[in-house]
């Protein structure tokens, strides 16, 4: 497909930025410390509380110290801490080099501007799939050290889910630099996306197709709690996502196909 001319080298071009512009490890050290610090949490915050409420404590129902405890710890701070990394990481993706004017370089090149974004797309995919994988590998083995050992499968479909969910959301972010040009209004439009996708969530009937519909299945698989999945919300949730990721992947690139270089 000649719109995708020239994809696997500018895939290359964009993890090797990556890492050498330092995005990758800086991400990945981000994301191993939330891993570590989610199970000890949720193992000192009751005995924090309980020192520090003293006498007051009594009749407060303080949270529990257990694995399940653990993983809603990492959900929580992934969903928050690991979103605005996931839209930091996007947000010049294409507005940075429109500013520096690389991106009419790099496209004075047998490229096409399909194979410029998508290139772009693939790279935060997958420097996001690296950073949430230790995370999650950090997470279950603290998990059991300080609680329990729980099924390597369900932590590994803890991690795909909460990958998707910040896929989007960096994809959405993506969006906005391609449409706007501007690093700043791309950051702000990222997280005016993310709120307004977390309120919609709210919604009964509209959280299970929104990128926040991952969360509550992916905590129960990681507890292995296989019983309290609904599968067709859950099958939805991911559907959604990925149609979020869809749309936004064409947004961009409809908006960056008018934009003059």
């Amino acid at each position: 497909m000649t719109s995708l001319r020239g994809f696997s080298v500018l895939l290359v071009k964009e993890l090797a930025e990556a890492r050498r512009t330092r995005r990758l490890p800086l991400l990945a050290l981000l994301f191993v410390l939330v891993g570590l610090v989610s199970p000890l949490t949720a193992k000192f915050l009751p005995d924090i509380l309980k020192a520090a409420l003293g006498d007051q404590a009594t009749g407060i129902p303080l949270p529990l110290a257990d694995a399940s405890a653990g993983i809603g710890q990492l959900q929580k701070n992934l969903g928050q801490l690991g979103a605005l990394a996931a839209i930091a990481l996007a947000m010049g993706a294409v507005s940075g080099e429109l500013d520096r004017g690389t991106a009419a370089l790099v496209l004075a090149q047998p490229v096409g501007r399909p194979a410029f974004l998508a290139a772009k797309l693939v790279a935060i995919g997958v420097v996001l799939a690296i950073a949430t994988a230790l995370a999650a590998v950090v997470a279950w083995v603290y998990t059991a050290i300080l609680f329990e050992t729980l099924p390597v499968g369900g932590w590994i479909a803890l991690a795909a889910l909460d990958w998707l969910a910040l896929f989007a959301w960096a994809s959405l972010t993506l969006w906005a630099s391609a449409a706007t040009g501007s690093t700043t209004a791309a950051a702000g439009l990222g997280f005016v996306g993310l709120i307004a996708l977390n309120i919609a969530a709210v919604i009964p009937a509209v959280d299970q197709w929104l990128p926040a519909g991952l969360a509550g299945p992916a905590l129960s698989l990681a507890a292995d709690k296989v019983g309290d999945v609904d599968g067709t919300k859950l099958a939805t949730a991911i559907a959604g996502s990925i149609i979020v990721v869809g749309v936004m992947a064409a947004g961009a690139m409809a908006s960056f196909r008018r934009r003059e270089l």
